[in-house]
């Protein structure tokens, strides 16, 4: 038996409702999110608001405190690097498909706890949220499981697609829930949201765990692995009430990226999420001797600290020569960097045929910051690693600045002509905003999609191949190649026609801020998810009695699909569902069970008698073959 203090807990209701913000992949997609979380939690003081991300991301930590949001950890690396799955014969190494396997186990279990320490044994309460991003799918289950509205957001277009044979195969699978899907009406999850983007929540992976952890359905928007449409006692649907279209939020323009009307209904297109300021610092005295101006969020001048000042004069240096910025962000992490050597070599022959001046941001990239350190020493015995880490480190005949740290793209791309990047919908927001070509060399993903849309629209040239930024080879006649493709890229971006087109869509998104926009919608969202659950409950209470459900001997009661969705009762967690419906188990009959939940005890009783009718009922017409 419980003690008082345990019992007191677990009949304690929140006065605060609670948003967790859970986000999980590279900086680039998880820091858009973190900047909705703080925006959120330094304009609601009524919300307890929680960010969940990697280990790896803890730079996080004390910016979002100091907007109210506890920051939790999660051990796992944002990303594995692309491997081949072999090991070396005699190796006591795993294959690399297991020990993503076991990498994903212990991510999702972490997950788990983490979503149960934040709402523990407390009711659910209206206003309640998870908000998730596409590689953070765990939430969406998690926010079914505790019965919580779920919030999907992302700063790029779904950077995936179901396969080609996937309606195919979902409607002989599914047949029930597909046409279920296809006859929805508006605002309620409907096919187009599946094949959108919910199409990896059906993969067996997700199944399992949703079946052998969490004790849920193994296929979403069902009450069972057998797809139960219809009640066997009472003969009701079992999916009289629908599940609202999740609210989808996109992190770009309007004016860059269009909205077709075949996107789902609740997809909010807020504008592009740029990240705060003094988040993009990696050194804390720039920070601290920008911190008076950071409240001007026009300014594009902050002035660096002493270590700095090689970084400053490169910068200020030189205008007759045109400034080229050069950064890959997670490539290298990702293991797609796999000769760093030939990629200073292609720089290196620009630089000499060329009188462009290149900022090279290494992304602390180990194996690149390497070969800048082993080209530094070719040149001159006067430097140290030192050096490198903390200012910078000066090449190829003073033409290419190398920095291991981070500042603002607002105060650096203004003072570049063109910025070279990988595609990353962080680095594409940047330049269009400082109105500056771009040339792309897309890896992966929606690296893609903005390549060719930054193409379309005018402001970059056709995107590279990534043999002609990063060969991998040092093969002389693949170096020149590489060099010269890259070189007609960049005098394509510094043409008048592009740079006009570039300065024309930057003022046409100036006075976007798509963070407050994100926050007004979650606002909305959760006024009208006040209002519905509270007229939902309402009506529940009034008209339910009681609701069976058939199970089978096998069944374990605390694995219990339940109606309707808003209403679930985890009696392994020791969780009291909102409506506080009490639940009886009858004793088995042959190969079924009955469950009768009702809205008081007293009425269970009163059911008994009529329960054994109704299954003796059942059983007579399958003895005569109705």
């Amino acid at each position: 038996m419980s003690n008082p203090s345990e019992s007191e807990k677990k009949n304690k209701k929140r006065a605060n409702p609670i948003a967790l913000f859970m986000a999980f992949g590279t900086k680039g997609d998880v820091f858009p999110i973190a900047a909705i979380a703080a925006a959120f939690g330094g304009e609601r003081k009524d919300y307890r608001v929680f960010f969940v991300t990697h280990l790896a991301h803890r730079s996080l930590s004390a910016h979002l405190t100091k907007k109210c949001v506890t920051y939790v950890p999660i051990s796992s690396p944002p990303v594995l690097p692309i491997q081949e799955d072999s090991s070396p014969a005699g190796s006591l190494q795993p294959p690399f498909s297991l020990q993503k396997r076991n990498i994903t186990n212990v991510h999702r279990q972490e997950c788990l706890s983490a979503v149960e320490s934040i709402f523990g044994l407390e009711e659910v309460i209206a206003g309640d949220f998870i908000l998730i991003n596409f590689f953070a799918l765990e939430g969406w289950n998690l926010a079914e499981l505790f019965q919580v509205r779920c919030v999907v957001a992302a700063p790029y277009v779904v950077p995936y697609s179901a396969p080609s044979s996937f309606e195919r195969h979902f409607r002989k699978k599914f047949p029930l829930l597909y046409e279920y899907l296809q006859e929805a009406p508006s605002g309620k999850v409907c096919w187009k949201d599946v094949t959108h983007w919910m199409w990896p929540l059906f993969e067996e992976s997700w199944g399992y765990w949703r079946s052998d952890v969490l004790h849920l359905s193994s296929i979403p928007f069902t009450v069972s692995a057998l797809e139960t449409l219809q009640d066997p006692v009472t003969s009701l649907p079992m999916w009289h009430e629908r599940d609202p279209s999740p609210p989808l939020l996109y992190g770009f323009s309007e004016d860059i990226v269009e909205h077709p009307d075949y996107w789902p209904s609740n997809v909010r297109v807020c504008g592009f999420w740029f990240i705060p300021i003094e988040w993009q610092f990696s050194c804390q005295q720039c920070l601290e001797g920008a911190a008076p101006d950071l409240e001007v969020h026009s300014k594009t001048e902050y002035p660096t600290c002493s270590v700095h000042v090689q970084l400053h004069s490169f910068l200020k240096t030189d205008n007759s020569m045109p400034l080229v910025f050069v950064g890959l962000s997670s490539i290298g992490s990702m293991g797609l960097m796999r000769n760093p050597q030939a990629f200073l070599a292609v720089l290196q022959i620009v630089t000499r045929i060329t009188n462009y001046r290149f900022i090279l941001f290494t992304a602390g990239h180990e194996p690149l910051q390497a070969a800048v350190l082993a080209a530094a020493a070719e040149e001159s015995s006067s430097f140290s690693q030192r050096q490198f880490i903390e200012d910078g480190i000066i090449l190829f005949s003073g033409q290419l600045f190398c920095f291991s740290g981070s500042i603002p793209y607002l105060w650096l791309f203004p003072k570049c002509a063109v910025a070279v990047h990988h595609g990353g919908s962080g680095s594409t927001a940047a330049a269009l905003k400082a109105g500056i070509p771009q040339v792309i060399c897309p890896f992966l993903l929606d690296q893609f999609y903005w390549a060719e849309r930054m193409f379309w629209l005018g402001v970059a040239p056709e995107p590279l191949k990534r043999c002609h930024l990063l060969p991998e080879s040092t093969d002389g006649m693949c170096i020149m190649e590489a060099a010269n493709v890259f070189t007609g890229s960049i005098h394509t971006a510094l043409s008048a026609t592009v740079q006009a087109r570039a300065a024309d869509i930057s003022s046409q998104i100036a006075h976007q801020d798509g963070v407050s926009e994100a926050v007004k919608i979650l606002e909305r969202e959760i006024v009208s998810v006040q209002l519905r659950i509270t007229g939902r409950q309402r009506r529940i209470e009034q008209e339910i009695d009681f609701m069976a459900l058939q199970l089978t001997t096998r069944v374990n009661p605390t694995r219990l699909p339940f109606w309707p969705t808003t209403t679930r009762l985890m009696t392994q967690k020791g969780q009291r569902n909102p409506l506080e419906l009490h639940m009886t188990l009858l004793p088995q009959r042959g190969e079924e069970s009955v469950l009768w939940l009702s809205s008081t005890p007293k009425k269970i009783a009163m059911r008994k008698d009529e329960t054994k009718k109704v299954l003796e009922k059942r059983r007579q017409r399958n003895q005569n073959g109705d």
